[in-house]
């Protein structure tokens, strides 16, 4: 495995979603948002029978994150699962400055779950990390980290 390639979220709707992700977060849109994609090949290939999908792709450092709107079928549920579900993910974007990106967040309507966390001993000696969520509720994460890695 040479790297992550890309993250991706299942949203209820892209129209909702990209606005978010491209003005409240900033990401740049490299892909899409795509035509619908459908057929026995797609269905094959994701396992989901009678997939119709559409997607976006946004450049996130190294990396890109992947969001894709399932038309066909509908989600089984309307609410993202909990964090403890098995299954359940969370995306963490690096920063430079988890305040102040906390601080431009706030101005723009970003509600965050608690203060900044700042870890001072242990593994994970020098995080500094706080979540959110998106509009569909998916949890998010800025972590502000100055080691290697």
């Amino acid at each position: 495995m040479k790297g992550i390639f890309h993250t991706g979220i299942t949203v209820s709707d892209l129209d909702k979603s990209i606005p978010f992700y491209r003005d409240v977060l900033g990401l740049e849109i490299i892909t899409g948002p795509t035509e619908v994609f459908e057929g026995d090949e797609l269905s094959r290939a994701l396992g989901v029978p009678d997939a119709r999908i559409r997607l976006v792709v946004f450049k996130v450092g190294e990396g890109s994150l992947e969001l894709i709107e399932y038309l066909h079928p509908e989600s089984l549920s309307k609410k993202p699962m909990p964090p403890s579900t098995l299954g359940a993910m969370h995306v963490a974007f690096r920063v430079d400055d988890v305040n102040k990106k906390v601080d431009e967040l706030k101005l723009k309507g970003i509600n965050f779950l608690s203060q900044v966390n700042i870890v001072d001993s242990g593994p994970l000696k020098g995080w500094k990390w706080v979540y959110f969520k998106d509009p569909d509720g998916i949890a998010l994460e800025l972590v502000e980290y100055q080691g290697s890695g």
